[in-house]
């Protein structure tokens, strides 16, 4: 399966930029707005024409998607109309502190989930077994940004505990208790945004697994219920887990535009936006085609770490 999964990764790369270029195309917004900026309005019509057969946008959608896949296999992912600056160095700028900011969230959620997911299924119908399923189940239908609100609100205007937005203090410089001060807020509420499906997952699969013929007998056997859930239940309840974090990547990218935007995190939601609205194929291509290998990646390394934990399933499909 992880070979079959790798050898899509080429196929769907290209169909998205394809299609990323064809959407884009059809947008009314003019992509010589985002590059002039301010001076939009103010540039003569000669000077725009010439801007505009420099930049190559009057050639068709598809011409435009052939000169810039040829330089994408050079290792030139072409400049940014928005920023004036290579696409690459747009990416170096921001991607770490999206990465940053979505790991911290991913750890996070997966930490908890396990923990409290073990304690509930061993302890299921006590009170923190219901508290614990009830809330979950109302997190699952709120979106990442209103959570954003509700912990701005609580603890950076409420109490004053933490910062509302950026990545330092006004006037404060670059430092890792800045930064690390500053992730609290949107790394906790993302993970709060991927927590409620996998808390509920491992809660249900242990469940299942304190039933199998290999947990009751390790019951009969005497042994001590610690060892009962981490040796023989938690490993079983695993293997479907480790799918589950790589198919929530795609979720845990959205939710981090999401979150960055409103605690102004300077990753690439900004750079998404601004590509989007102003026709920015080149930033908005490569952006597009930097979250598709995300989430294909991420799948791929469920499936070897499940041929990892379980060596009866083959890698090769």
């Amino acid at each position: 399966m992880a070979l079959r999964r790798l050898a899509m990764i080429v196929p769907v790369l290209v169909l998205t930029s394809v299609v990323v270029f064809g959407l884009a195309a059809a947008s009314p917004f003019d992509p010589l707005a985002g590059y002039l900026g301010d001076r939009y309005l103010t540039a003569g019509a000669a000077e725009q024409e010439q801007l505009r057969e420099t930049l190559g946008l009057d050639d068709p959608w598809y011409a435009q998607y052939v000169r810039w896949a040829g330089s994408v296999l050079t290792g030139d992912l072409g400049t940014s109309r928005v920023y004036g600056q290579p696409v690459a160095d747009v990416l170096l700028e921001r991607l770490p502190w999206t990465v940053l900011l979505a790991g911290t969230a991913m750890l996070l959620a997966v930490a908890v989930a396990l923990v409290l997911g073990v304690w509930t299924a061993w302890r299921q119908g006590g009170f923190t077994d219901r508290v614990a399923t009830t809330v979950a189940h109302a997190l699952e239908g709120v979106p990442p940004f209103v959570v954003a609100l509700a912990a701005i609100g609580i603890f950076a205007l409420g109490l004053s505990w933490l910062p509302v937005a950026g990545l330092t203090d006004a006037g404060a410089a670059l430092s890792v208790g800045q930064v690390a001060r500053h992730l609290v807020l949107p790394a906790g509420v993302l993970a709060i945004a991927q927590l409620p499906w996998l808390l509920l997952h491992v809660r249900q699969s242990l469940i299942g697994a304190f039933g199998s013929d290999h947990v009751t007998g390790a019951r009969s056997r005497g042994l001590p219920a610690r060892t009962v859930v981490l040796r023989h239940a938690l490993p079983t309840a695993l293997l479907p887990f480790v799918t589950l974090v790589g198919a929530r990547l795609p979720e845990l990218v959205t939710g981090a535009i999401l979150v960055e935007a409103v605690f102004s995190w300077p990753g690439v939601a900004e750079a998404v936006v601004r590509s989007a609205m102003q026709v920015d194929f080149p930033l908005l291509a490569a952006l597009t085609l930097l979250a598709a290998v995300v989430v294909l990646l991420g799948s791929l390394i469920a499936d070897v770490l499940y041929a990892v934990l379980d060596p009866r399933v083959a890698t090769d499909g």
